[in-house]
């Protein structure tokens, strides 16, 4: 009879658990170097699809990277998809190569706008889907912004940057270390200019190193504000009042820059779209904090501006 027991809970548990689940996961490699994870809604035969980027360093399709694990995109994927709308969620091609052993030092930033673009392509080619959102958070917005056009039907910038990344380099080494800040700009001026520099404080190695230049060089030579100006299609700009490193004031000249744009700035969330109640140390520590739901009313927010346009 116990054993009679445990196989009926066993099937009732099963049963419940598929009831549970309204999405369906299929696992996807685009090109060589871009797999990722698509989640499409049960109850629709043709919803929208939301293609999430990730932003800066070697992050995967859930938002994390290295030692720290938030699951932040990850969790936004799958909230959206139960809202309806089917996700697409990649790791970037730094991520593959580290795993192989094989990172190219010749990688551009230009080379993660070919990635997106060819994800955006591969998806129209499906005829699969009624709309395609192009989601970027951090980096991933000025990428998103520039594989978007002309190819989605709609852009969300989560916590991008409206300046040049050089100015936003500044602007956080200023806050951070402001004593090396007559350096920081001095490299900053010379990236600009197309050229690489030996000459920087060896506490700024992490950013201004020298395999990192050329990379550095090919991202400051796009400007959102300037991009995002001829942007021809819906496109929502979200930020926390709480992102320890976009300030509100990046997406307000995004918004400056394109004046049909939508701006949302949610109370307290903070940079990997957690919201926090305390302090800045709360906030670092929420980075490696996989437990966090990601703010409900950033759900709502992209939920609403898909159902809008």
């Amino acid at each position: 009879m116990k054993s009679y027991l445990i196989i009926v809970f066993y099937i009732f548990s099963v049963l419940g658990f598929s009831q549970d689940t309204t999405y369906t996961e299929n696992e996807l490699a685009i090109t060589k170097w871009i797999d990722g994870t698509l989640l499409t809604p049960n109850n629709s035969k043709q919803p929208n699809l939301a293609i999430i980027i990730a932003g800066s360093g070697p992050t995967n399709r859930n938002g994390n990277q290295n030692f720290l694990k938030n699951n932040s995109l990850k969790k936004l994927a799958i909230a959206l998809t139960d809202n309806g709308v089917a996700t697409f969620r990649y790791d970037k091609r730094i991520v593959k190569q580290i795993k192989q052993n094989n990172v190219n030092k010749n990688m551009m930033f230009d080379d993660f706008v070919s990635d997106a673009s060819e994800v955006i392509a591969y998806f129209k080619s499906q005829d699969s889907y009624n709309k395609i959102y192009v989601i970027g958070h951090s980096q991933g917005s000025l990428v998103g912004m520039l594989s978007a056009k002309d190819q989605a039907d709609g852009f969300i910038s989560l916590a991008g940057a409206g300046n040049n990344i050089g100015d936003v380099i500044i602007e956080q080494i200023a806050k951070t270390a402001p004593m090396f800040n007559d350096d920081t700009k001095r490299v900053i001026d010379s990236l600009k200019a197309g050229k690489t520099t030996t000459d920087y404080p060896v506490a700024l190695a992490s950013i201004f190193n020298a395999d990192l230049q050329p990379f550095m060089i090919n991202w400051m030579s796009h400007n959102p504000s300037e991009i995002i100006k001829d942007l021809d299609i819906p496109i929502l700009i979200i930020n926390g009042t709480k992102d320890l490193q976009v300030s509100v004031k990046e997406a307000e000249v995004l918004k400056a820059a394109n004046t049909e744009s939508q701006l949302v700035i949610i109370e307290n969330m903070n940079h990997v779209l957690f919201e926090i109640e305390g302090d800045d140390l709360e906030n670092s520590k929420s980075y490696n904090e996989s437990f966090r739901k990601v703010s409900p009313l950033l759900i709502e927010s992209i939920t609403s501006f898909m159902q809008q346009h």
